[in-house]
């Protein structure tokens, strides 16, 4: 990978790692890995207590990207206010999917699982695997939109929470 992509990001940047979430760039350093040099992004994720390095040379290809903007966030908002999917198969082979979608890291996909979980809040017999991959797309997408709007993810929780009512009460 060229070296233009070595200051895509810069200490202080909020980022997201799919696989963790929302994280803030804490430093960029200098490791020797098996002789050689690598220069590294230390990435700090709070929320999970949790210090992670990722090559610079490699940032791009793991998936490491900058929060989305509040243009791509209303993307986001127009899906958490659509129809939820009709839910067939398995919940095996849809829960696999599901987590798939939220650990890509893709927030219009966990915005997807978000509103198609939805309408089962609050449902007695719901199953609780459903309810932890619930509350795991409602995290991630709470942080990321708190961070991209200014908000806590509390009050983004509850922003991303009005929005799926007022959908839900529209269908």
């Amino acid at each position: 990978m060229s070296l233009s992509f070595s200051k895509v990001f810069h200490v202080g940047d909020p980022v997201v790692y799919p696989s963790h979430g929302v994280g803030k760039i804490m430093a960029e350093e200098t490791q020797t890995i098996a002789g050689t040099e690598m220069k590294m992004y230390v990435i700090s994720f709070a929320k999970d207590k949790m210090i992670l390095r990722v090559p610079q040379s490699r940032a791009i290809k793991t998936g490491l990207r900058h929060v989305r903007s509040t243009t791509e966030f209303q993307v986001v908002l127009d899906i958490l206010s659509s129809k939820p999917r009709g839910i067939k198969g398995m919940w095996s082979k849809r829960a696999q999917e599901y987590e798939n979608k939220i650990n890509s890291g893709d927030v219009q996909l966990i915005a997807e699982v978000l509103r198609d979980l939805y309408k089962s809040v609050g449902v007695a017999d719901r199953s609780y695997s459903e309810t932890v991959i619930y509350e795991s797309a409602l995290d991630r997408l709470s942080q990321e939109y708190g961070v991209t709007m200014g908000l806590t993810k509390e009050e983004a929780r509850e922003q991303i929470l009005t929005t799926l009512d007022t959908a839900a009460s529209e269908l």
